[in-house]
């Protein structure tokens, strides 16, 4: 394995993609229930050594399996039932230490995304079937939440779609909204983001409702954030929609399930740093990541699908210079790292495996 990191990082130094010092750093949310994790890691990395150290940062937390971070605090999400909870830290951006501050009922059951704003912090209650909006105050601390939004509704999957399942809330590049995708009712709904406010923060904006079946579950911007695309874990469809003023419009689909897949798992998906590729993580039978091209009119198209070395790649990171993918293997505990091609959007096996148990969220700083 080493051989081979050796010689694709001689090919990225000479063709110019590894500059610089060649270190990453990233800090990575992960389940401690029945795992071997037991908290919040950070991760540092040194390409051209072919070598890597975790730390454990906090274990005051259980279950951060989703984390958010800017150059302040960090807020974590605890997946747990009756009820799930956000806990906030004090960060420390040059070394990835954390301090904790406080913790808060997330007000539903299984929270499992959270994003971040200046003033205030969004929260999806997965099992709850609803979306949190808390205070952030000056030192990081979280207020009680200052706006519940419970969604209601069903659709077609016999066992999985029986009730509402919120599974993403996230801010808009120009944080005027916050979208949010429900797995169980197959919606992606936009909420106008009234920051000023105390009350009534998140007001309706637009709904749609997108194939029936098909698990809405995380979704991505385009660079110029005019286009969205929406991953569905159900089905592995990926919607195209244009998104104007806070309304969308439905352009077109397209998939990452191969025929000879038995078993569908889609989980997380990204867009490249340069605009021009879409990347999106399949678990269930496939285990492998996908890269589509970005056409013109937002339109996706499959260049490659890659094996993620692993079993059950859940999130992924790809590095601010686009030149790496991280991808967390939950299930066979490790992230496996990528070299990519920024001209073909092709990925490369590095060879490079880190050893961290269950690892689900990946956010480099």
């Amino acid at each position: 394995m080493r051989k081979i990191f050796a010689i694709l990082s001689i090919l990225a130094m000479a063709s110019g993609i590894i500059a610089g010092n060649g270190k990453y750093r990233f800090m990575i949310g992960t389940y401690t229930s029945k795992t071997a994790s037991e908290g919040i890691y950070s991760l540092e990395i040194d390409i051209k050594k072919d070598s890597y150290k975790t730390t454990l940062q906090t274990s005051e937390v259980t279950d951060p399996s989703f984390i958010a971070t800017d150059k302040q605090n960090l807020y974590a999400v605890n997946e747990t039932q009756n009820p799930g909870f956000v806990s906030a830290f004090k960060f420390n951006k040059k070394n990835g230490s954390l301090k904790f501050l406080n913790r808060v009922n997330a007000g539903g059951d299984h929270s499992c995304y959270v994003d971040i704003a200046a003033k205030h912090v969004v929260v999806a209650n997965y099992s709850g079937g609803s979306l949190a909006v808390f205070g952030r105050k000056k030192n990081g601390l979280l207020t009680d939440y200052q706006q519940l939004i419970t969604h209601t509704g069903n659709s077609v999957h016999p066992e999985r779609q029986k009730k509402p399942y919120v599974h993403q809330t996230i801010f808009s590049p120009d944080k005027k909204y916050v979208l949010v995708n429900n797995l169980g009712t197959d919606k992606v709904t936009c909420y106008r983001y009234n920051s000023k406010n105390t009350d009534q923060i998140l007001t309706l904006s637009d709904e749609i409702k997108l194939k029936a079946g098909s698990g809405p579950r995380h979704l991505t911007f385009s660079k110029n954030g005019k286009y969205i695309f929406v991953l569905q874990e159900l089905d592995g469809t990926i919607s195209t929609l244009s998104f104007n003023n806070g309304k969308f419009s439905l352009i077109s689909e397209t998939t990452l399930v191969q025929q000879n897949e038995s078993e569908t798992g889609a989980a997380d998906i990204h867009t490249s740093p340069d605009g021009k590729f879409v990347y999106a993580t399949n678990r269930g039978s496939a285990n492998n990541i996908s890269c589509f091209a970005v056409e013109n009119n937002g339109s996706l198209r499959l260049v490659e699908q890659t094996s993620v070395k692993g079993v059950g790649p859940r999130n992924f990171c790809i590095t601010k210079d686009g030149k790496y993918v991280l991808v967390g293997n939950q299930r066979t505990n490790q992230i496996a790292v990528f070299l990519r091609d920024k001209k073909s959007g092709i990925l490369y096996d590095t060879g490079m495996m880190i050893n961290i148990s269950a690892p689900v969220c990946i956010v480099e700083f």
